[in-house]
């Protein structure tokens, strides 16, 4: 059975990017889950792979911010 890869844009990564569209500043994972009403573990999961397909950016060490990409794929 081949692995299969997480799908970044399923129902929690469009609860993350919607989150940091409503915050609009480099925000960590503890702010994130509270904000799209997600448990923290579930967006520490899902990050690396919004990171990975360009849908989010890190300017700094556990904080994230939303792309243009992210953005239209919220729209």
């Amino acid at each position: 059975m081949p692995c299969r890869r997480s799908n970044p844009l399923d129902e929690t990564g469009k609860a993350i990017l919607k989150a940091l569209n409503e915050l609009n500043k480099p925000a960590g994972c503890k702010e994130i889950a509270e904000k799209a009403g997600l448990e923290t573990r579930k967006v520490m999961g899902k990050i690396r792979s919004l990171l990975n397909n360009g849908f989010i950016e890190r300017p700094e060490k556990g904080r994230y911010i939303i792309t243009e990409k992210g953005r239209q794929a919220v729209a």
